[in-house]
């Protein structure tokens, strides 16, 4: 195996290509798990521009914290454009993170499936939220999020269509151990993915 993520993934015929035009693109993790699931619940279903607009509101309105968030009135969360389904969603995350302590080093020693089944126990938080922590909070290298529809265009651009997510899954093995580094190249490979991104659908 070679030494690094893009030295291995240039010798991909599908991902190389994107590394020569990219550059070496890279994971940075946040040092905040619970802003991160709370930004990850703004991006469920709405356009990126949308979730950033939410974004700006809710942080000006509320202390994003497990204790802030519980200590909002629902009525502030609305007013900062939440619905009443993602005001449901943030209080039950901000519920766990009270309840049981969470924090970047509750889950040090955690496998990303020990973490996937740990997070997708809260309401609100389903494959894809859970896909995106393990990528942007704990900066895992080896995550294939196929319930992403930015993740589904960079495929269909790169390798082709008429794959369901069980046969993305299964091609997609071949660019482990460092999947979540061939996922920020498809997320690159299309030119209208980036309006599109984290427009999902939670499973």
């Amino acid at each position: 195996m070679s030494d690094s993520p893009h030295e291995t993934l240039r010798a991909d015929p599908d991902i190389g290509p994107l590394v020569e035009a990219h550059g070496e693109l890279t994971l940075d993790p946040t040092p905040d798990l619970f802003e991160r699931l709370v930004v990850s619940i703004l991006r469920q279903q709405v356009s990126m521009a949308s979730a950033a607009a939410t974004r700006e509101r809710l942080f000006d309105a509320v202390t994003v914290t497990p204790e802030g968030i519980s200590d909002a009135a629902d009525e502030v969360l609305r007013d900062a454009g939440l619905s009443r389904q993602k005001t449901r969603y943030v209080n039950a995350v901000a519920d766990a993170f009270l309840e049981h302590g969470y924090a970047m080093e509750s889950f040090a020693d955690a496998s990303d499936e020990e973490i996937r089944e740990e997070l997708t126990a809260i309401t609100g938080v389903g494959d894809w939220t859970a896909d995106m922590q393990l990528l942007f909070a704990f900066g895992r290298e080896d995550v294939f999020p196929v319930g992403d529809l930015g993740i589904r265009k960079g495929f269909e651009a790169v390798v082709g269509d008429g794959y369901s997510r069980g046969e993305m899954r299964e091609y997609a093995e071949r660019w482990a151990p460092y999947r979540s580094y061939a996922s920020l190249y498809l997320w690159r490979a299309s030119e209208d993915i980036a309006e599109s991104v984290e427009e999902v659908t939670e499973d």
